[in-house]
């Protein structure tokens, strides 16, 4: 079952299908600092025959978001899923806002609004909203996100906000000057410990201090073993391994895609596994990266959810959302994930 509201902002589908062309190719995304130097912008994707078949069958692809969306991060609180998505389809990533979206079921999805505005609400920076993440801790709402190759931390009472930031980055640079700080991931072990993932060109993880808005610099470890890795590194644990998955590549390539390692700790040392995660020209899924995982509570039922170019006519500045289920394997380890363009089942939270 599909949101009404969803079709008419999808009708840029329609009217690629006729052959007209919708979006430039985007610009390039900065390398600060020395980040591993990117491809040059790609043009829109082709259509496929097969995406060609089911655009005439449906007249839009489904997808978990309405509109441009990127970047995306999980959560549950209650019996709701949110996600916090980048918003997207504009040059350079030059988004300015962030909003929360929430669904009672994986599938139906309703856009809460804006939540933080870069302009009104922060100080210390005014565009470059990127790749958020949130986490509940005794009842506050901890919203960590990039901001013009920074990252920042506001706090909240509710899942939708209003937020208000700290009112400075928590994070100015990356330690060994390479890169871009941003792709801000939370978590929390199961004996309370915090811990804050990031990284661009290199990655990074750190303790958080109990107030989660602050750490000792002392702390940080910098990610080895991690072939390939760009950005947007995302951790979580299952029967006492620890899960990381993160960005491949560029996110203006369509070969962008989710590499895969396992450690004994939340800091490593990381054990690589491989690619789980990548394109299906066949589809027209493209740019498939940028993942957040989420095991539904009381269940060992398992999400990616990520973005890819928009089918039809996407780039890496016009991405879109979708959720795919994840599954382990009787190794332990997570398995290759195939990517779908079509809706997961319903499923709320038991």
């Amino acid at each position: 079952m599909r949101l009404a509201a969803r079709a008419p902002g999808r009708l840029v589908a329609v009217l690629a299908v006729l052959g007209l062309a919708l979006f430039a190719a985007s610009s390039a995304r900065g390398a600060a600092g020395g980040a591993t130097p990117s491809p040059a912008a790609l043009p829109p994707a082709a259509l496929s025959p097969a995406e060609s078949a089911a655009v005439a069958q449906q007249g839009v692809q489904p997808t978990a978001l309405e509109g441009y969306q990127a970047d995306p991060n999980i959560i549950t609180v209650g019996d709701t899923y949110y996600i916090y998505p980048t918003t997207d389809g504009f040059p350079d990533w030059s988004g300015t806002t962030f909003s929360a979206w929430s669904s009672k079921d994986l599938v139906n999805w309703t856009d809460e609004g804006v939540i933080l505005d870069l302009g009104p609400d922060v100080a210390w920076a005014d565009g470059n909203a990127w790749a958020p993440t949130m986490v509940e801790r005794d009842g506050t709402f901890y919203f960590y996100y990039s901001a013009e190759g920074r990252i920042g931390v506001a706090t909240g009472d509710s899942p939708t906000g209003p937020f208000t930031d700290s009112g400075a980055p928590l994070v100015e640079r990356n330690p060994d000057g390479r890169g871009q700080a941003i792709d801000p991931a939370v978590f929390v072990d199961d004996d309370g410990q915090a811990y804050l993932y990031w990284g661009n060109g290199s990655g990074f993880v750190v303790p958080l201090a109990e107030d989660m808005v602050s750490f000792d610099p002392a702390d940080v470890v910098r990610f080895t073993g991690l072939d390939g890795f760009r950005e947007a590194p995302f951790m979580v644990k299952r029967d006492g391994l620890y899960h990381l998955t993160y960005s491949i590549d560029d996110t203006r390539s369509e070969n962008y895609r989710v590499g895969y390692a396992t450690s004994p700790g939340p800091t490593g040392p990381f054990t690589y596994h491989g690619v789980i995660l990548e394109k299906d020209p066949a589809l027209g899924i493209l740019g498939t990266g940028h993942n957040s995982v989420l095991r539904v509570p009381g269940t060992d039922d398992w999400y990616i959810v990520y973005h890819r170019f928009a089918i039809p006519g996407g780039d890496g500045t016009h991405r879109e959302v979708t959720v795919d289920r994840l599954t382990f394997g009787a190794d332990g380890l997570m398995e290759r994930v195939t990517p779908t363009v079509g809706d997961v089942d319903p499923h709320p939270i038991p």
